[in-house]
């Protein structure tokens, strides 16, 4: 299992991912999940990936194949981010499918998905989500972020935080705390954590982290991040009865439950 996340903004993308690809009793397996594709100062793609490893190395080898060769269609002459999107579905349907029956009868998945990021010329930085069968979703104005993996544990605090005129400092530090918050929760994601911060109209990335479980700065956060939310815990509204502790009060709780109870079994 994995789990990535990229982000849109006003001011530009956030792009996050684990590395772990497999977590056994005796065997943890990484790789990064984070591929980048450039052509200098014409356009940029983040590509994210989840799912079966062969399936996306596949899809990865052709899209790197396409460019190298100076196919027709490649990442480097589709004409729109939504063109890519439709290039890389194709590929991932593709290369599925050669191995999807074999896989299937020796109770494998063949799938992958992957999450695509990026900027062509003066165009808007978007990012899509392409599934297995090759179709693909992207953004809205009420929806900022895209997951794929393991996405349920990270979500809360992305659904809270993330606006479109949210800072890419602020976007990158709440997607490091999703990916925190989903390692505490399911022991098949895991560090090294990549995070890439492109900023709009650059067409080239500047800010790129790679931090492991015992990075300096992933170590603060993650405390910052826990002592906050035991402050905030404490500080939530109280309950009437939380007021007063004493002998009296709960014996009146306790007879107006048996009241209540008594009132229920005449009515039965």
């Amino acid at each position: 299992m994995t789990y990535c996340l990229a982000i849109t903004l006003d001011d530009g993308l956030v792009l996050a991912s684990d590395s772990r690809t497999n977590a056994g009793a005796d065997q943890v397996a990484m790789y990064s999940k984070m591929h980048t594709f450039e052509l200098e100062k014409e356009r940029v793609f983040v590509l994210l990936t989840a799912g079966n490893l062969a399936t996306s190395q596949a899809v990865l080898a052709r899209i790197k194949r396409d460019i190298e060769d100076e196919a027709e269609e490649s990442l480097h002459s589709v004409r729109g981010l939504s063109d890519a999107a439709a290039y890389l579905g194709r590929i991932n349907r593709e290369e599925r499918e050669k191995h999807e029956e074999t896989l299937t009868k020796a109770g494998f998945s063949a799938d992958a998905s992957f999450i695509l990021g990026g900027q062509i010329g003066s165009q808007k930085p978007e990012i899509y989500l392409v599934y297995p069968q090759g179709n693909f979703i992207t953004t809205s104005s009420h929806t900022r972020f895209l997951q794929i993996g393991e996405s349920k544990y990270g979500k809360p605090i992305l659904d809270r935080i993330i606006a479109r005129e949210t800072s890419l400092g602020d976007a990158t530090r709440c997607a490091l705390v999703s990916i925190d918050s989903t390692m505490r929760s399911n022991v098949t994601v895991g560090p090294p954590i990549e995070v890439i911060v492109y900023e709009r109209d650059t067409l080239t990335f500047e800010h790129y982290l790679c931090l492991d479980a015992d990075d300096d700065y992933l170590m603060d956060l993650k405390r910052a991040w826990d002592d906050n939310i035991r402050r905030a815990f404490q500080d939530l509204p109280r309950f009437d009865w939380e007021s007063n502790r004493g002998r009296k009060r709960r014996g009146t709780q306790l007879a107006t439950l048996r009241t209540l109870n008594k009132k229920t079994t005449k009515k039965d």
